[in-house]
């Protein structure tokens, strides 16, 4: 279980939230809502180790954790900003990678992966070469190979079509069916029936 204990984060002189206490259990999916600029990417830096709170404590499995360690880093999947995709590689060599590297059995050819997330026809150009947004389908792409017990993602279902939100859906119906934890921020609903979601809603500049 991850428990969070009366987080505080203040961005100069503004507030984004005050004493913020929540907890994610094996198993849920916790969605992240508010107006921009109400501090929701921010969070999940603070929960990723990206940037460090002025006041709180994050635990897990009932202990303290620095966040800023690598053995956190290895208990997280983050996909934000930085996506760190391997821009040199294909999307289709980043995927073949991140299966490579987790040990998966898949064998399901991953030009259709590819494809779900809206990247035919682009499986073998250098990453580098490719938009932001498309280098974003392939991290998302690449969560079919991870294994770490909490994925932590902003905004995973922007500028995908349908069947793109489809196939992320169901990487993160995966990830909670195993007994690992999503928490993620969307100005959307999220599609995914029978789950168990929970909701915190950040105001800014509210507790």
């Amino acid at each position: 279980m991850l428990e969070v204990h009366g987080l505080t984060c203040e961005r100069g002189e503004r507030l984004l939230f005050e004493n913020l206490s929540f907890s994610v259990r094996s198993g849920e999916l916790l969605r992240i809502a508010g107006v921009n600029g109400s501090g929701k990417t921010t969070l999940l830096r603070l929960l990723c180790g990206l940037a460090l709170p002025d006041e709180g404590e994050i635990h897990w499995e009932g202990k303290k954790v620095r966040t800023t360690s690598e053995q956190w880093r290895r208990t997280t999947s983050y996909i934000g900003h930085n996506l760190g995709v391997k821009l040199e590689l294909t999307p289709l060599e980043n995927l073949q990678f991140a299966r490579a590297i987790s040990g998966a059995s898949s064998t399901e050819p991953l030009e259709a992966l590819l494809d779900k997330v809206g990247l035919y026809g682009f499986e073998y150009d250098p990453c580098r070469t490719l938009s932001q947004g498309q280098r974003r389908r392939v991290a998302l792409a690449r969560l079919m190979f991870t294994r770490t017990p909490l994925w932590i993602l902003d905004e995973p279902f922007v500028a995908l079509d349908v069947a793109g939100i489809a196939f992320v859906a169901d990487l993160l119906a995966r990830q909670t069916d195993a007994g690992g934890m999503v928490i993620l921020t969307t100005h959307q609903d999220t599609p995914l029936e029978n789950k168990i979601i929970k909701e915190l809603h950040l105001d800014s500049g509210n507790s």
